[in-house]
C-alpha cells in the first residue's frame, strides 16, 4: 500500500448556504394535507395533529410534513383537565410549551401589533405550525413562506417580513419575523400582524384573534362562556381545516424552502512523477512472487482507480473513486481533487 501524508495547503474548507424545497419529493408548494386517524385519536391528538403529504392509511410513502396545535394563554378554547381547576387545559399546556421553547421562560407572552401599530399582549389565542425537522433541515429560508388560509370565500395569504426589515429581532429560539398578508416575502399590509415566524426552529405562531376577526368565519372559537362544550381537539381540528381549505384553493397551499449550511473539504491529491507508479493489485504478482508482466520492470505504470483517505492509525475513513482509470507512470503527474460534503 502506498501512503502519502497531506500537507496543510492540500486541504481547503469551504461552506455554502444551500436552499431547497422544504417538502418531501422536492415539492415547493404543498397542496395536500392529510391526518392520521390513529394519531388524532391517540392522547397526542389532544394537543396537536400531524399533517401528512398523503393519506397514511393508503400510501406507504406518506410522511409527516408539519404539525398544527392550538394554544391559549388563559386555557380557553379546549376542555379542562379538571372541571374544578380553572385555566388548566390542553390549550394552556400547548401555549406554555411553545412559550418556553421560543422565549426560554414561563413569563413572556406572545405579542403582536394591533391595527393601530401598538404592541398588544392580548394575543392569548395562538395557533402553532411546527415544520418537521427533516423538512426544514437546518432552518427555514426567510422570505420563502406563503401560507394560505380559507374561510368561506375569503382567502388569506401570509408571509414573513424578513425582506422588509433592516435589523433582525432575536429571541431565545433565534430570529423572529412578523407575519403579514402577502406572499413570498412581499408584504401587502404591515398594519395588521397575523403572527410570527421563527425560522431557526421551523415554527409559525399565528395570531388567531386577528385571523378570526379578519375572516367571515372565525378560524377558532374561544368564547369563555361555552368553553366547557369544547372537546380537547375542537380548535386543533378547526385550525387544521382552515389550513386544509387553503391548501386546496387554486393558487393556494403552503410554500416553503429550507436552508442549510453545507461544509465541504476540498482535498488535493498530488501525484508526482516518481510516485504511485507500481500497481498494488495482487494479480500483478505470480505465485512465485515475480512480476507477471516483465515490461513493468523497465517501464512500470499503474492505473489509479480510487483514492483512500486514512487517519494516523492507517484506518480507512473514506474512499474517492475515479469515473475512469487514470494512467500513471514516471513521465506523468496527476492532480486529483476530492470533495467531501457534510
Amino acid at each position: 500500500m502506498s501512503y502519502k501524508r497531506f500537507d496543510q495547503e492540500d486541504i481547503v474548507v469551504s461552506s455554502d448556504a444551500i436552499t431547497s424545497p422544504a417538502w418531501s419529493d422536492n415539492v415547493v408548494t404543498l397542496t395536500t394535507a392529510f391526518t392520521s386517524s390513529t394519531q388524532v385519536g391517540a392522547s397526542s391528538g389532544n394537543y396537536y395533529y400531524n399533517v401528512y403529504n398523503g393519506d397514511p392509511v393508503t400510501s406507504t410513502s406518506a410522511s409527516i410534513q408539519y404539525s398544527v396545535a392550538y394554544g391559549n394563554r388563559l386555557g380557553s378554547g379546549s376542555a379542562l383537565y379538571d372541571a374544578g381547576v380553572a385555566g388548566k387545559s390542553y390549550s394552556s399546556t400547548v401555549y406554555g410549551q411553545f412559550r418556553t421553547l421560543i422565549f426560554g421562560d414561563e413569563d413572556t407572552d406572545f405579542t403582536f401589533l394591533s391595527q393601530s401599530g401598538a404592541v398588544t399582549t392580548t394575543g392569548s389565542s395562538v395557533g402553532f405550525i411546527s415544520v418537521e425537522r427533516a423538512r426544514y433541515k437546518e432552518k427555514v429560508l426567510p422570505g420563502s413562506m406563503t401560507l394560505t388560509f380559507k374561510s368561506g370565500s375569503t382567502v388569506l395569504k401570509l408571509t414573513d417580513d424578513s425582506l422588509n426589515v433592516s435589523t433582525d429581532t432575536f429571541v431565545d429560539a433565534g430570529r423572529e419575523y412578523a407575519l403579514y398578508s402577502g406572499s413570498a416575502g412581499s408584504v401587502h399590509n404591515r398594519n395588521i400582524q397575523f403572527g410570527n415566524l421563527y425560522p431557526d426552529i421551523g415554527v409559525v405562531a399565528l395570531n388567531l384573534d386577528q385571523m378570526s376577526a379578519s375572516m367571515p368565519s372565525p378560524v377558532v372559537k374561544i368564547s369563555g362562556s361555552d368553553v366547557s362544550n369544547y372537546t380537547a381537539t375542537s380548535n386543533v381540528s378547526a385550525l387544521y381545516e382552515s389550513v386544509l381549505s387553503g391548501s386546496s384553493t387554486s393558487g393556494g397551499g403552503f410554500t416553503l424552502r429550507s436552508q442549510e449550511t453545507v461544509s465541504s473539504n476540498y482535498i488535493f491529491v498530488r501525484c508526482r512523477n516518481a510516485e504511485f507508479n507500481y500497481s498494488n493489485n495482487p494479480s500483478n504478482i505470480t505465485g512465485s512472487g515475480e512480476l507477471r508482466h516483465s515490461v513493468m520492470i523497465d517501464s512500470p505504470q499503474s492505473y489509479i482507480t480510487a483514492v483512500g483517505l486514512y487517519n494516523d492509525n492507517n484506518d480507512l475513513l473514506a474512499v474517492a473513486k475515479l469515473s475512469t482509470p487514470l494512467l500513471k507512470d514516471f513521465t506523468k503527474e496527476a492532480l486529483i481533487r476530492i470533495k467531501l460534503d457534510y
